[in-house]
C-alpha cells in the first residue's frame, strides 16, 4: 500500500483540494474534505497494489522494485486482490455520503485504477485520469468547464512528473519491453518535460483568468514555476537518484498552489470573529 511513501498520495491530493476549495469558493465542509483526503488516502493504496498485482512477473527484473511484496511471492495474489477490493468498497463508501453524480464518477475512477497498471503494455503514456470532477461534482451537484480546465491541467503535470519518474527505470525498462514517456520521448525528454510544464503553468493561468483571481494565486503560481525550474535541474544529467528527487519535489509544487488558493479566499475578518467566538467559548 506504500504508506511508508506518502509522496504518491500528496500527488493525489493537491488536484484534489485545488479543485474542492475552488468549488467551494474556500469554504469547503469538514465532512466533505474529510471524505477527499481519506478517499486520496484509500485510492491510492488501492492503485498501488492493482500495480503490484499487474506487474508481479516484470518487478523482479527491474532494480528499483525487484524486492516488492508480490514480486518476492511473500504475499498471495488472492490476499493482495482481497486487499485491493476492500479498500475500494471503503473508499466507495466514503462517497455514497455524496450524491449520484459524485458516486458515478468514483466508478469511472475504480475503472481507471485498474486498467492504469496494464496500459503500459500497449501504449507509452501510462498516465492515469486523475477524477478531480468529483470534487465539484460533491460540492456543486455539476462539473463547470473550469473542473475540465483543472483536470487537463493535472493530467499535464502528472505527465511531467511521471516522466521524471519513469527516467530512473529507463534501461530496466527497455531490457523488458515495457514502455514508458520517458522511452517514447528519448533524447528530447529534457525539453519535452519542459514543454509540458509550461503547457501546465499557462493552463493554470487560464483557469486564474476565468476565475479572476488576485495575487496570491498567482503568486502561488510563480512560487511553483520556481519549482519546476528546479526540477530541470535536478534531471539535467538524467542521475537517477536526482531524478527521483525532481518527482518529490512535485509535492512542493502542489502545496505552494494550494497555499495560493487558499490565499485567494483568505478573509481576515472572517478568521478574526472565529477566534473571537473561540476565545469567548473558553472564557464562558
Amino acid at each position: 500500500m506504500r504508506f511508508d511513501r506518502p509522496v504518491g498520495i500528496y500527488l493525489l491530493l493537491w488536484p484534489a483540494m485545488w479543485a474542492l476549495w475552488i468549488a467551494a469558493e474556500g469554504n469547503p465542509s469538514t465532512w466533505l474534505t474529510t471524505v477527499f483526503v481519506l478517499g486520496v488516502v484509500l485510492m491510492r493504496a488501492a492503485g498501488c497494489i492493482i500495480n503490484d498485482y499487474a506487474d508481479r512477473d516484470i518487478d523482479d527484473k527491474v532494480e528499483r522494485t525487484k524486492y516488492r511484496p508480490l514480486a518476492m511471492g511473500l504475499i498471495s495474489k488472492r490476499g493482495a486482490l482481497t486487499l485491493f477490493g476492500l479498500l475500494c468498497l471503503s473508499a466507495f463508501m466514503l462517497v455514497s455520503t455524496t450524491n449520484l453524480l459524485t458516486i458515478g464518477l468514483s466508478a469511472i475512477a475504480v475503472l481507471m485504477a485498474i486498467v492504469y497498471p496494464y496500459l503500459k503494455r500497449h501504449t507509452f503514456i501510462p498516465q492515469a485520469f486523475l477524477a478531480v470532477p468529483m470534487a465539484f461534482a460533491a460540492q456543486t451537484g455539476e462539473v463547470p468547464i473550469v473542473a475540465w480546465l483543472i483536470l487537463i491541467a493535472t493530467v499535464l503535470w502528472a505527465t511531467a512528473y511521471d516522466t521524471m519518474y519513469a527516467m530512473i527505470d529507463r534501461e530496466d525498462d527497455l531490457k523488458i519491453g515495457v514502455k514508458s514517456t520517458a522511452i517514447l520521448f528519448g533524447d528530447a525528454d529534457k525539453v519535452i518535460i519542459g514543454m509540458i510544464q509550461m503547457t501546465f503553468f499557462l493552463t493554470m493561468l487560464i483557469i486564474g483568468s476565468r476565475l479572476q483571481f488576485d495575487w496570491p494565486y498567482y503568486a502561488g503560481i510563480t512560487a511553483a514555476a520556481g519549482f519546476s525550474g528546479y526540477q530541470q535541474f535536478l534531471i539535467r544529467d538524467r542521475d537517477k537518484d536526482r531524478c527521483l528527487r525532481a518527482f518529490a519535489n512535485n509535492n512542493l509544487l502542489g502545496a505552494i498552489i494550494f497555499i495560493g488558493i487558499v490565499g485567494e479566499y483568505w478573509d481576515p475578518n472572517l478568521f478574526s470573529q472565529s477566534m473571537q467566538a473561540i476565545l469567548s467559548n473558553l472564557q464562558g
